[in-house]
């Protein structure tokens, strides 16, 4: 080694070592051999040597005896494997004992290493010593190591973690306030392992000590004079107590939590709990509950994006904004009058209700979501489809549960919205599960709408029963038939495998949701599983507080209206992507087909499938396909091309690029943060002065696990099909379950 000095800790003063004399290092001194060091250890037959301390200090050398960080104070490690400062040296003699329990070192005036009996000192010190070797001092060098080679490393904790040197508290440090100082002796304590009473803790004062039992460590703080500034006065001892000896801690409150992954937080929101827990654990030795550190998170959260209750109070304000932003959006909150709790929000962006009434296809999908915050209630959708087929939200309800009577609101609320947009509203073809509450919502708003089962709510209600892939393969292609003769098949193959699930089909009427029965037009959809396609952002935003939700769902439309409007723009077919691909394809199988004309309009086609007869004025199809899907089918096709027709021309108008342009022609403007509203509202001559106050709804989040499967409202209350084995003709259980001795 070059520069063979032995460093103690910095500001090195001179310290002569006498005879039998020890020095004892306490926390962040480091025994080491550095370089342009004023201050060495000198050997030598003259024993006119100094030993350099940092910190202003006379210490002994020594090695005593427990197992935990030293004190705040910087006085020393009580630990078994540590070092500590205690005393001060008396300088005489020439020897530099070493000892630990029944190890001894011994440098002696012939400069030379001797090792007792015992030549290895306690593992975790990391202090070793080579057997029948020895140290040496060369003339031309302050300290020259030959043999034996004399290490020492940092000190390794219980929980495999190294205190950092930033945790030392010493007299005369300063905090900016009383939180800080709390602050500062919680992190210490959390730091090196022991656990810290408070005292006193007042404005002007803070004492505390520490918690093990008979450990004399106590720390005094107090404010200077006329400012907040805190300083530590005094600090007592160092300590005895060998620290903690768990894994928990009682300074790792929620506060810390919130304080450690903070930054954590601000770059991943979606960071979870367990993640939290299980890097505290590897950071910082410490195992938390899954509570603490799901509300050390919440606490975070509700930080950077309001509380819960903060979300419902700004409601009446929230809603001002979005109409100031987008002219001609509605957006109306009601409480209960009785308590002043939330009961309804609804919400629906002009951009959103122009593209529908302008652009979209007569069709809505009607569903909903359980919130999962803490005061849950429902997210109601009301959904329609752009000519590209993608669904084209229209508008969004909030209710604190769902019922008959909300549901009532929600499309109440819907006609009004539609009627005050249109003198001539269109009579909608409406998509849901059905039940009751949405039954009697539409008979009610919507007289003259075709209302039909939504096929995934129905197919997963009959898969429940059966259970069979190949019966719910069947049950949607009798959904798809076009006619009644290919329905009617189609039935039959399902009652030669399973007659209760004929009958169970049978049960509700084809008219709700069989293509070849319905007498609306659907355009091909047969599902309004809103819920399902939007699982992707939709689960998320429903855990968050009502505004933020909120804002989640109108930057996922105006995301979606920009990207949609931008794509459009490179598109230079006459038809959008999924009508091309399937005006496409008709005309393929269109070229083998014969035509026959009968007049101007009507013409008879004659393929393998059989005989068609098609009326191009009416734009009609006895196989019912172009009435249904709003496209020429490929008997229309066969007789547009017979009679020169350009095909496109007897498309709807919403599959064209053109309509669908107009579609996301309207913009979904942002909306300012919340600490700009009140100045923007007083700015404005228009805004009226808000002052509804709203509570949050008395439901709160049941205890335990959220279940993740939706329940289809068609199940609640609906008795379970009591199963029967073939094998021993008994009732619970089936033949491949069958234990019944025979």
């Amino acid at each position: 080694m070059a520069n063979h000095d032995l460093i103690l800790g910095q500001n090195h003063s001179s310290l002569p070592l006498g005879k039998n004399q020890q020095l004892v290092l306490g926390h962040n001194y480091n025994m080491g051999l550095g370089q342009n060091h004023e201050h060495n250890l000198g050997l030598g037959p003259n024993h006119d040597h100094e030993l350099d301390l940092g910190h202003d200090h006379d210490h002994e050398l020594g090695l005593v005896q427990s197992h935990e960080d030293e004190g705040e104070d910087g006085h020393g490690y009580d630990d078994e494997n540590g070092l500590a400062m205690d005393q001060k040296p008396e300088h005489e003699g020439h020897e530099l004992d070493i000892q630990v329990q029944n190890h001894e070192l011994t440098l002696t005036e012939s400069n030379e290493l001797s090792v007792s009996e015992h030549h290895i000192l306690d593992a975790d010190m990391r202090l070793s010593v080579d057997h029948n070797q020895d140290m040496g001092i060369d003339s031309a060098q302050d300290l020259s190591v030959q043999e034996p080679q004399l290490a020492l490393t940092p000190v390794v904790q219980q929980r495999t973690l190294v205190a950092s040197p930033n945790y030392e508290l010493t007299v005369g440090q300063e905090f900016p306030d009383v939180k800080s100082c709390r602050r500062a002796l919680r992190d210490t304590a959390i730091a090196l392992h022991f656990e810290m009473q408070t005292i006193k803790s007042d404005k002007t004062r803070f004492t505390a000590k520490c918690a093990g039992e008979g450990c004399p460590w106590r720390i005094h703080a107090a404010k200077l004079p006329g400012v907040p500034t805190f300083t530590i006065r005094t600090i007592h001892e160092a300590h005895t107590c060998g620290g903690i000896h768990h894994l928990g801690h009682q300074q790792a409150s929620v506060q810390w939590v919130a304080n450690t992954v903070e930054q954590r937080l601000h770059e991943n929101p979606n960071y979870k709990p367990k993640e939290i827990l299980e890097e505290i654990h590897r950071v910082h030795g410490i195992a938390l509950s899954y509570k603490q550190a799901w509300r050390g998170k919440e606490r975070i959260m509700a930080a950077m994006r309001g509380s819960f209750e903060e979300g419902y109070r700004l409601l009446p304000q929230y809603c001002d904004q979005v109409k100031r932003t987008n002219p001609g959006s509605i957006a109306s909150v009601y409480a209960n009058p009785a308590d002043g709790c939330f009961q309804r929000l609804f919400i629906s962006f002009q951009a959103s209700i122009f593209g529908f009434l302008n652009a979209c296809r007569p069709l809505l999908g009607l569903d909903r979501t359980f919130l999962k915050s803490k005061y849950l209630g429902t997210l109601l959708f009301a959904t329609g489809f752009d000519g590209d087929g993608a669904l084209f939200p229209v508008a969004f309800g909030v209710v604190d549960e769902e019922n008959d009577e909300n549901w009532m609101w929600f499309l109440s609320e819907l006609h009004n919205l539609l009627e005050m947009n249109t003198e001539n509203m269109p009579r909608l073809t409406i998509l849901s599960d059905r039940q009751k509450g949405i039954v009697d919502g539409v008979e009610a708003n919507f007289p003259t709408a075709f209302h039909g089962f939504c096929m995934r709510h129905l197919s997963d209600s009959f898969r429940k029963e059966f259970n069979n892939t190949m019966l719910v393969n069947l049950l949607w292609e009798a959904a798809h038939a076009l006619t009644v003769i290919e329905f009617e098949a189609k039935v039959l193959e399902i009652e030669e495998i399973s007659q209760d699930a004929a009958y169970w089909i049978r049960r509700i009427p084809p008219r709700l949701w069989a293509t070849a029965y319905f007498e609306g037009t659907r355009f091909g959809h047969l599902t309004a599983n809103i819920v399902e396609s939007l699982n992707s952002w939709i689960l998320e935003a429903s855990g968050l507080p009502i505004i933020q939700m909120m804002e989640c769902i109108r930057r996922q439309l105006m995301t979606w209206f920009n990207e949609r409007r931008e794509t459009s723009m490179q598109w230079t077919s006459i038809l959008v992507p999924t009508a091309e691909r399937r005006v496409a394809e008709a005309l393929e199988r269109a070229r083998t087909y014969q035509v026959l004309r009968a007049n101007e309009a009507e013409f008879e086609v004659i393929s393998h499938e059989g005989t068609n007869i098609v009326d191009i004025r009416n734009r009609c199809c006895l196989c019912r396909g172009w009435q249904l899907y709003g496209l020429p089918c490929a008997h229309a096709v066969a007789s547009l091309l017979f009679c020169r027709q350009n095909v496109h021309r007897f498309t709807e108008s919403c599959f064209t690029v053109a309509t669908y342009r107009k579609t996301y022609s309207q913009t979904i403007h942002p909306i300012p943060d919340k600490s700009m509203w009140k100045e923007l509202s007083e700015g404005d001559p228009n805004a009226k002065t808000i002052e509804v106050v709203i509570n949050p709804p008395k439901s709160l989040r049941p205890p335990g696990r959220p279940r993740k499967k939706r329940v289809r409202a068609e199940d609640r209350g609906h008795a379970k099909r009591v199963v029967h084995c073939s094998r021993c003709n008994q009732t619970g259980h089936f033949r491949t379950t069958c234990a019944a001795p025979i």
